[in-house]
């Protein structure tokens, strides 16, 4: 595999495991309750200070998808069930029974996946800005027509905490390896941006939820995260002064909504 470029912050040398053909990336620190994270469509490559907060009370595991990150892109990617699969023999791989899974963006779709389809996995289950619902007259943004800087400003309240996440777009290696990334994106989710049958799914789910929101997300509409509380009968929390990137913005607030889900959970 060639070389990955290092952002210019956070970054951390993953450990390695070879699950299936794929050799996954992932960064791993902590004692106590084993929590799996599932990044979003972003910020790979970097244990960012969410992860450490997180890590103060429990056993993060933080892997990177395939086709993100360190995690080369297996030929077989095409759809969430893919990644359902993978997740769960990664698990065993790991010799975890079950684990709390905590889910960002991307992730949540991922995570809200998994739990409908392995419910026996998850000792809880934490949503955070989720994708993957369709909520009629809410449509997502098109950040594919926007210019970089519009995306930023559109993924943060606060510009300004986006500077120590941001690529460096200066770097050709780094340009070239987000379009790699995108191409991991539009394989999963590039049309449709949800999953129909999921709604219907989600009723296997019977483990203790939490739904987290920023205080205004305006890459997912609010109204997919009510739905997601809704479907699941879960409780749902704010982080104020947020955008879309709230784990980077207010990364103690956020931490400490998942840490006391997982404490009441366990």
């Amino acid at each position: 595999m060639a070389a990955v470029p290092r952002p210019r912050h956070f970054y951390t040398e993953p450990e390695r495991l070879d699950v299936g053909e794929v050799r996954v990336a992932y960064r791993r620190k902590g004692e106590g309750q084993p929590v799996l994270y599932l990044h979003g469509n972003g910020f790979t490559r970097m244990w960012l200070p969410f992860h450490d907060k997180l890590a103060e009370s429990v056993d993060l595991i933080a892997p990177e998808h395939p086709g993100y990150g360190e995690t080369p892109m297996p030929d077989w990617l095409g759809g969430f069930d893919d990644l359902v699969l993978h997740y769960d023999e990664m698990l065993d791989r790991l010799e975890l029974d079950t684990v709390h899974v905590v889910g960002y963006s991307l992730g949540g779709w991922i995570a809200a996946e998994l739990a409908a389809f392995y419910p026996r996995r998850l000792r809880s289950l934490t949503l955070m800005c989720p994708a993957g619902l369709r909520v009629p007259g809410q449509p997502a943004p098109n950040l594919i027509a926007m210019t970089t800087e519009a995306v930023w400003e559109t993924l943060f309240e606060d510009p300004s905490a986006a500077e120590s996440v941001m690529p460096d777009y200066e770097s050709m290696e780094e340009v070239v390896h987000l379009y790699g990334e995108a191409t991991a994106f539009a394989r999963l989710a590039w049309n449709p941006q949800y999953d129909l049958a999921l709604e219907r799914r989600l009723r296997r789910v019977d483990c203790p939820v939490l739904v987290v929101r920023a205080e205004h997300d305006r890459v997912i509409p609010d109204a997919v995260a009510d739905r997601y509380a809704e479907l699941l009968g879960a409780r749902i929390e704010r982080v104020a002064g947020t955008g879309h990137a709230l784990a980077v913005e207010q990364p103690d607030a956020a931490a400490a909504l998942v840490l006391g889900h997982v404490a009441e959970a366990a």
